[in-house]
């Protein structure tokens, strides 16, 4: 009879729960790789290493929403990235995402930390998926680009003819100035396989003079084929302080396979310059699963000091060894949940 009793609780429990899942999702990636890195650095010996996120950033999130009624539904998105080599926060707790807003007939508000304009546009035009090493996520971080806000409100619109519409307002808080605010905007537009998108930011960083941010992608796929690309500006207040960033990379799919192949070269005011090739291959055990490798090397100029990034690893030679050329070997397994 006690058997009985518990069977019925079980069932009857079950409506509820289906209804829980479909408002609230838990969610993730894990990915980690074993690489061997060299700075090109003097004094410094080639090592080996395991990495959480050569292909992408392992996190844990939660995701839901509530009908509100008359096409209008509350949504939030909480997401920590996960150091899976040891363990670890890689970040602030919730530092890849936290936000909570509205979701109706004119787009999308949301209040928290965000991504930005001009990395929606950078995300969609990156033939390595902001993943690989040689991702143009070298083109983000101090001095460069901005491709977080924190205590923003942004805006995205529906789909309309293809186009979508991102503004944003992150608040520095400040109650002098520099008051450290950053607005920004993106336009997007998508027609079957082709991509096209801009955006800007401006930034009051310092008491005189903003910081000007600016981004361009395209791409486009046909059959089995994929080509991107895109070209940003960091043109930070001061002299010598403008970065530049620019990528064309092709992809081709047979089967479970997929090969990639990037060129990026990155420019500093200063006349620092430095080139990257990537070459990347995955094979989908799953839908879920894939295996991957990425190789990537960089030639630094002279007066060059930068470095290669992947989504979570960057190898980059000290600041003191200019002319470095770093390059990379990965190895890993991405499952995603």
């Amino acid at each position: 009879m006690k058997y009985q009793c518990l069977a019925a609780a079980l069932l009857s429990s079950l409506p509820l729960f289906a209804q829980a899942q479909t408002n609230v999702q838990v969610y993730g990636v894990m990915d980690a790789a074993i690489a061997i890195e060299d700075t090109d650095a003097p004094g410094e010996d080639r090592r080996t290493v395991i990495n959480s996120g050569n292909q992408s950033s392992s996190r844990l999130g939660f995701r839901g929403t509530e009908d509100l009624g008359n096409g209008l539904k509350a949504m939030f998105n909480i997401e920590a990235g996960v150091a899976l080599d040891t363990g670890a926060a890689d970040s602030s707790l919730f530092g890849r995402r936290a936000v909570v807003g509205l979701q109706g007939d004119f787009g999308t508000l949301t209040v928290g930390r965000e991504y930005s304009p001009i990395a929606a546009v950078a995300a969609a035009s990156d033939i390595l998926g902001q993943g690989m090493f040689g991702s143009n996520l070298s083109a983000f971080g101090t001095n460069r680009l901005t491709r977080r806000l924190a205590n923003s409100v942004n805006y995205k619109s529906n789909a309309l003819s293809g186009f979508v519409v991102n503004a944003a307002y992150s608040a520095g808080e400040k109650s002098v100035d520099p008051s450290g605010d950053l607005m920004g905007v993106s336009l997007e537009y998508k027609n079957g396989g082709l991509y096209l998108g801009g955006g800007y930011h401006v930034f009051e960083r310092l008491a005189t003079g903003d910081d000007k941010e600016w981004a361009f992608g395209a791409g486009y796929s046909f059959g089995a084929f994929e080509i991107k690309g895109n070209y940003m500006v960091a043109d930070l207040t001061g002299a010598n302080n403008e970065y530049k960033n620019a990528n064309l990379g092709a992809a081709y799919t047979a089967g479970s396979n997929k090969f990639f192949l990037n060129f990026q070269q990155q420019k500093l005011e200063t006349g620092a310059k430095g080139n990257t090739v990537s070459l990347a291959y995955t094979y989908a055990l799953s839908k879920r699963t894939n295996i991957y490798t990425t190789y990537a090397q960089l030639r630094n100029n002279g007066r060059g000091n930068f470095g290669i990034n992947s989504s979570s690893t960057s190898v980059t030679p000290p600041a003191t060894a200019l002319g470095a050329d770093p390059s990379v070997l990965s190895l890993g397994l991405r499952h995603t949940f």
